[in-house]
C-alpha cells in the first residue's frame, strides 16, 4: 500500500501561513516567501532579545545618572562610592529607587559621598 502525504503537507503549509499572518504583501500570502520571512523573523527576534537587555541597561544608567547629578554627583562616582560603602544594589533597582523614592536615593548618594570622603 502506498503512503499518501498530502494531508501532512497541507497541514505544514497551513501552519506556516498562519504564522505569517499580518506580514506585508506576498510575505503573508505566498508560501515560499512566507517561509523565508519566518526564518528571517526568527533571526530578528533572537537578536532583539539580546538587544533588549542592552537597551534596558542603558536606560537604567541614564536614569541613575540624571538622579545622581540632581544630588551633585556623577554616575561613575556614585557607583564607585556605593561599591566602597558596601551597598550592593543593581542598576535596575537603583533606577527604580531614583524614580519612585527620591529621598531614599538621596540617602544612598549621601552614603556614597561619605564612603569616598
Amino acid at each position: 500500500m502506498r503512503i499518501k502525504r498530502a494531508v501532512n503537507a497541507v497541514k505544514k503549509r497551513r501552519k506556516i501561513m498562519k504564522q505569517a499572518k499580518g506580514y506585508y504583501a506576498g510575505k503573508h500570502s505566498l508560501y515560499r516567501v512566507a517561509k523565508q520571512q519566518l526564518l528571517k523573523s526568527g533571526v530578528y527576534a533572537y537578536v532583539g532579545r539580546k538587544q533588549k537587555k542592552r537597551d534596558f541597561r542603558s536606560l537604567w544608567i541614564a536614569r541613575i545618572n540624571a538622579a545622581a547629578r540632581i544630588n551633585g554627583m556623577s554616575y561613575s562616582t556614585l557607583m564607585h562610592g556605593l561599591k566602597v560603602a558596601g551597598i550592593d544594589l543593581n542598576r535596575k533597582v537603583l533606577s527604580e529607587i531614583a524614580i519612585s523614592d527620591p529621598k531614599a536615593f538621596t540617602a544612598l548618594c549621601d552614603s556614597a559621598k561619605n564612603a569616598l570622603a
